[in-house]
């Protein structure tokens, strides 16, 4: 109509003008409360100290638990172990455990604005090798002849992780590494059969084990047997014929400090020397 008010724009396409306070201010109004409802139970975390944790057994170990409500109305620890709790704040409470003998969970909790959250911390205990056996058989042995180098670790766990090596000296002989998830304390036991060479008397033989819980949260713990000699012998050409039935007597060969030689039934001692049974074992000095 001329001269008259539009009730509606001049073209359909025409966007209506609403300020801020009209239709558009009330639906963005109506969005932002339903977003913001419940703005109270915001979402927190709740963190636990370290985050992986393996001990020994037997043994104590702290805990801290934490979260990132500023103003949480409750929070603790839960586990069947027993615990103290050790000094707390808002955010933090410091707990310590205690005789830690098998495998167990914990739980860090806390309650912001009426929502509970929580973090499980898995304690894994183990048993460290504490004893490291070596032993040689034979003890004396002719040059190229074999010999067996047994090392036993005993009541170890896990043995996933756990190496044992075999030393002659300061150099590496064998050397395995075990698998396994069997948690129980078990004997870890490594055999090993070689040859004895003439410098095999110069140096010690020896066995370390390695237990290494360092990608479980532990560190890497070591320990090393008692030293143990193995005395080598070389066999005379004559005392060789005579042990396969000649009778050819000749003394004991003169070689390397050290060594010990079998001749045939030597009726008289070499200027250097002590001699060893019927046989003639000669231990040469060093």
């Amino acid at each position: 109509m001329t001269g008259g008010s539009r009730l509606f724009p001049g073209s359909p396409w025409t966007p209506l003008e609403m300020s801020p306070f009209g239709g558009w201010g009330l639906l963005s109004a109506f969005l932002a409360l339903l977003c913001c409802t419940g703005s109270g139970e915001e979402a927190f975390e709740v963190r636990t100290w370290p985050e992986q944790l393996m001990v020994e057994s037997g043994e104590s170990q702290v805990i801290n638990c934490s979260t990132t409500c500023t103003q949480p109305n409750t929070g603790g620890l839960e586990t069947t172990l027993h615990k103290t709790l050790l000094a707390e704040q808002d955010q933090w409470k410091l707990y310590e455990v205690f005789n830690i003998s098998q495998d167990t969970d914990v739980i860090c909790h806390f309650t912001c604005s009426g929502k509970q959250e929580s973090k499980s911390l898995n304690i894994s205990v183990f048993h460290p090798p504490k004893q490291v056996l070596l032993k040689l058989w034979p003890t004396l042995v002719a040059v190229g002849r074999s010999f067996t180098i047994q090392c036993r670790v005993p009541s170890v766990a896990p043995l996933e992780g756990l190496t044992v090596t075999l030393l002659h000296g300061s150099e590496i002989v064998y050397s395995q590494t075990f698998v396994g998830t069997t948690l129980s304390p078990q004997e870890a036991m490594v055999t090993h059969n070689t040859t004895a060479h003439r410098e095999d008397n110069r140096h010690n033989f020896s066995c370390r084990a390695e237990m290494d819980l360092r990608s479980r949260g532990g560190d890497l713990i070591h320990r090393v047997s008692d030293p143990q000699a193995l005395d080598v012998y070389a066999v005379a050409p004559e005392a060789d014929r005579y042990l396969r039935g000649a009778s050819c007597l000749e003394e004991a060969e003169v070689g390397l400090p050290g060594i010990a030689y079998v001749s045939g039934m030597a009726t008289s001692t070499a200027a250097t020397g002590t001699q060893h049974g019927s046989l003639g074992l000669w231990f040469s000095p060093g």
